[in-house]
């Protein structure tokens, strides 16, 4: 492969805040870029080498732009598969490949998926429409899922009982049995062209109590080595069964019990990754790189205990994004800020997530807190 000649071309499907921060780490692998995003001035249209807007779900418009590139990723699972799968059969390289993107685009699919690798997952039944959530109603409490296009904690309603169906998704997707888990982690593995494996450490997931994504996550773990173990040990097990090149998140709860059950998977960069730009000895998107590229995987180890928090639009505005509060985060020892060039905010849209670094994990903790106070992003 010529990854390292001024004429190699990495296509980027999706424009987001993931695909700008897989950008920044390309300069120095000399990678020239070219991205693919429906917004107009997407976060990654300053960046890329190539910018061009455009439906990712539109078959031409993916397939004429994958024709141009080297090597093909995503950013984003919501592509068009069968223009994936044309490419890879006119000799494109794509990783992940179209089969995973495939299985991971419907958690109908990926929950099957497991079931058949006899990996441990929550029981689940799958549902075509609201009346087929009624039949199953001694099922609840559960969570309904969407099939597809659930994203950033969207596509997922929790009914707690019988009344809560009417506002059930009447379409394709499951009821996933509600679990008592005492707390929710994520795994990052990447794995190369040659079959290597690489796992970051997992870290703790705190999710916000409305919104349904992660508000911080802590790093390392402060479950026992015997859970962590476990856990990267199950994420070895999935991307190895996906027969996956790149990257992958994958999800999981921790019940009371201390059994590990595999949540989702996402097949790139994550948000549960973040941190590995300051805190690791190699960042989740050099890692997305050296997978994809062929080359031999860094190591994952944490330099520094660390935590990353969302910034989040706060509720009730709307409009051309203000950041209040910059230069008082900026004072607290150990934050780093990375924003994500997202010129308009809206309730709860990811604007950006700041690293704080601290060999105390009582004063991380603490830390935290401060930068979610310090800054607000408003309109």
């Amino acid at each position: 492969m010529k990854a390292f000649y001024q004429d190699f071309k990495l296509g980027i499907i999706g424009g987001g805040q993931l695909g700008r921060m897989l950008l920044q780490a390309c300069p120095n692998f000399n990678v020239h870029t070219c991205v693919l995003d429906p917004s107009e001035d997407g976060p990654c249209s300053g960046l890329a080498n190539e910018y061009t807007q455009g439906s990712l779900l539109d078959y031409e418009t993916v397939y004429a732009f994958g024709k141009q590139v080297d090597l093909l990723t995503i950013e984003i699972e919501n592509v068009n598969i069968d223009a994936l799968y044309q490419l890879e059969r006119k000799g494109i390289p794509v990783y992940p490949q179209p089969r995973v993107i495939e299985i991971i685009q419907d958690k109908r699919v990926q929950k099957q998926f497991y079931l058949d690798h006899n990996i441990p997952t929550a029981e689940f039944i799958l549902v075509s429409n609201r009346e087929d959530i009624r039949a199953h109603a001694e099922f609840l409490p559960a969570f309904n899922k969407l099939g597809k296009g659930g994203y950033d904690g969207g596509g997922v309603l929790s009914l707690e009982c019988v009344a809560d169906i009417d506002k059930a998704f009447d379409d394709y997707g499951l009821l996933e049995k509600t679990i008592d888990f005492e707390t929710e982690i994520s795994v990052i593995a990447a794995r190369n062209l040659l079959g290597e494996i690489a796992v970051f450490p997992a870290v703790e997931c705190v999710f916000h109590p409305e919104y349904n994504l992660v508000d911080y996550l802590i790093a390392p773990s402060s479950l026992s080595k015997e859970i962590q173990q476990t856990a990267e040990e199950l994420a070895r097990k999935v991307i190895t069964n996906l027969d996956i090149v790149g990257l992958l998140a994958v999800e999981m709860f921790v019940t009371k019990a201390g059994e590990v059950l595999v949540n989702e998977v996402a097949p790139r960069p994550h948000n549960s990754g973040h941190q590995t730009i300051s805190a690791n000895d190699t960042s989740q998107y050099e890692q997305h790189l050296r997978a994809i590229l062929g080359l031999p995987l860094g190591a994952t180890a944490i330099i520094k205990p660390s935590a990353m928090v969302n910034l989040l639009g706060e509720e009730g505005y709307t409009g051309p994004a203000i950041y209040e509060g910059l230069e008082k985060l900026l004072e607290i020892e150990g934050s780093n800020i990375i924003l994500y060039g997202k010129k308009f905010t809206k309730p709860h849209r990811k604007m950006g997530h700041i690293t704080i670094l601290d060999d105390d994990m009582d004063a991380l903790k603490e830390k935290v807190q401060l930068v979610k106070k310090a800054i607000k992003v408003l309109a």
